[in-house]
């Protein structure tokens, strides 16, 4: 059997011809969740390993700048006076803090004494000071406070505005210290880096996560900060616990020898303070050393002199919160 073509097709206008059906792509499939987490805890790890190299690398420059003197010389320098002064402003900046962390709880709906505070902050700044992250006790008092009280993320929140308002009060009192001092330009530099580290760091997070956590972020920011019942205490307390670490860095830079007045070493102390915050530490030791040592050199006091005073700072801070290791202890006796 043969098919003849039909001669007058090609005659046809072209408005007969049936149009062409588009045939869709098909859709790539979804990854399995296990790939997805895979992927998410990847770049979780490769930042945490980012933020500890950088933090290392930090104080073997200046190691090797400076030389490793420094750090012996401020486990020499610290006396019975100076342990008994950490820990005592240790408690007093301790409580509060605890007590802006309870008003920032409450604020949000979350029920958290003043007592049970105080415990949990102890704890938590011991954990920060002996653990590499140095954000791993905050983390813990987060996840465990919202847990008991139902609300993991309002718990997680919480912990997260109240580090946020103490970092607020910290960066205005710092701006307005190194305008007026005579170290400004370096003061200034080093607070332009660390405004675009944050705001890089704070991009990213925007970037991977949803536009809807960053709606209820902003709203428990108005609730929580922002509110006229909220903000003034908030404000006082991070101030007065900001004068109690201003204190100690200063107790810290009188026993490595600095006998300048404290308005010469309050910006140092400042841009110091602020380093800290820097998301590239390794248990709050990294950018601290290296700013300090800077701004000592700047202002023609010696790098070496300024690595001492932040090594004395931070053996301090880590004596300060030693009784958190005694809660600590305490609670897993009582679990056990």
């Amino acid at each position: 059997m043969t098919t003849t073509l039909d001669p007058t097709i090609l005659e046809r206008p072209l408005d007969r011809f049936p149009a062409p059906v588009a045939v869709p792509e098909p859709l790539p499939e979804p990854l399995p969740e296990p790939v997805r987490a895979r992927r998410t805890v990847s770049r979780k790890t490769l930042w945490a390993w980012g933020k500890l190299l950088v933090g290392v690398g930090i104080v073997v420059a200046v190691m090797w700048k400076v030389g490793a003197s420094g750090f012996a010389e401020g486990l020499r320098v610290i006396s019975l006076v100076e342990v008994l002064a950490a820990l005592a402003i240790g408690l007093a900046t301790t409580v509060l803090c605890a007590w802006r962390w309870s008003l920032v709880a409450r604020r949000l709906g979350l029920h958290l004494p003043l007592r049970r505070a105080v415990t949990d902050y102890y704890r938590a700044l011991f954990l920060n000071a002996v653990l590499p992250a140095g954000v791993l006790g905050d983390v813990q008092r987060a996840v465990r406070h919202g847990r008991e009280e139902g609300d993991l993320g309002a718990g997680v929140r919480a912990v997260v505005l109240e580090r946020v308002a103490g970092q607020a009060v910290l960066i205005v009192a710092g701006v307005a210290v190194l305008l007026a001092s005579p170290a400004r330009q370096v003061g200034l530099i080093v607070l332009a880096v660390a405004a675009v580290v944050v705001l890089a760091y704070l991009a990213a997070r925007r970037l991977t996560g949803a536009r809807s956590r960053w709606r209820r972020g902003l709203d428990d920011i108005r609730a929580g900060l922002l509110a006229r019942n909220a903000w003034p205490g908030v404000a006082l307390l991070s101030a007065l616990a900001l004068a109690g670490h201003v204190t100690l860095f200063l107790i810290a830079m009188r026993a490595a020898g600095a006998t300048q007045s404290p308005e010469q070493l309050l910006p140092i102390v400042v841009v110091a303070l602020l380093a800290m915050g820097l998301p590239i530490n390794v248990g709050g030791w990294g950018p601290r050393e290296g700013v300090t040592a800077l701004m000592f050199a700047a202002a023609g006091l010696g790098a070496a002199q300024g690595l001492t005073a932040a090594v004395t700072y931070g053996l301090l801070g880590l004596v300060a919160s030693l009784p958190g290791a005694l809660m600590l202890v305490r609670r897993r006796e009582r679990v056990a």
